[in-house]
């Protein structure tokens, strides 16, 4: 398996793509820390490039990067190799190149300008939700031979976890306002990774009073040691589950 990883990663690092990524992920941190010298600020304003650009370039790059593969993979199952071993290369290496584009992106100028504590938050929301993203993003490719049908189901869980779902919990809030709802929308949270790293973002940067009561709520639960231990337990599992139907699709598809 290394060298198969080790073949794909130095295929997939050779792209335009990674390198535009990353080159854009740099230049809008410079620019942040070039407008302001507040940290914190700096890592607010990342946040949101963060949240939005994160998950739709992963999601839509491994999807692409799956189709552009299938004559390799369908070389490699005809060798003696395990389904499994080849599934998780591919899996590996463009998460490897996704999170190696991001850290080199966001961390460098962290380094070279200071950070505090956000920013290594920042950095890891970034990356479980780019780990995240990718497997969401071989759950749809495996589930379809259409190209154009795949990136479409990317799109949708792009969009729905980035732009619907806020509307939904938004709707329940507002519908059942007359009661206590802090414990439930813990629970919708964690239904979405991108709200979950957007809590955690906020909460560390001390902002969670523009929340209201339910802010305080949060800074209680997910403020200490368990709420982050949490946290991280959830995103994790939002990176096995999806990881885990899509490798079970692909051990069964008839390719």
């Amino acid at each position: 398996m290394p060298r198969i990883i080790k073949y794909i990663l130095y295929d997939i690092l050779r792209t335009r793509f990674i390198l535009f990524y990353t080159l854009f992920l740099l230049l809008s941190a410079v620019g942040m820390y070039q407008l302001d010298s507040d940290t914190s600020k700096v890592v607010l304003s990342m946040m949101n490039i963060v949240l939005i650009v994160v998950p739709l370039v992963s999601i839509v790059f491994t999807t692409i990067h799956f189709y552009n593969s299938y004559e390799f993979i369908e070389l490699m199952l005809a060798q003696p190799v395990n389904r499994t071993v080849v599934f998780l290369s591919q899996y590996l290496s463009v998460a490897l190149s996704l999170l190696l584009a991001y850290t080199v992106g966001i961390g460098l100028p962290m380094v070279f300008y200071g950070t505090e504590a956000s920013g290594l938050t920042l950095i890891l929301s970034g990356a479980m939700l780019t780990l995240v993203f990718v497997s969401l993003a071989f759950l749809s490719a495996v589930l379809t031979r259409d190209k154009a049908k795949a990136i479409g189901v990317a799109l949708l869980f792009w969009f729905y976890f980035s732009l619907i779902f806020d509307a939904f919990v938004l709707w329940i809030l507002y519908s059942f306002s007359d009661y206590p709802l802090e414990k439930v929308t813990v629970a919708l949270i964690a239904l979405n990774p991108v709200d979950l790293a957007r809590i955690l973002m906020i909460l560390q940067l001390d902002v969670s009073a523009l929340m209201g009561y339910t802010g305080a709520f949060f800074k209680d639960f997910f403020g200490g040691g368990m709420g982050f231990a949490f946290a991280t337990g959830v995103l994790l599992l939002w990176v096995a589950v999806p990881l885990g139907l899509a490798m079970r699709v692909f051990k069964r598809k008839d390719l």
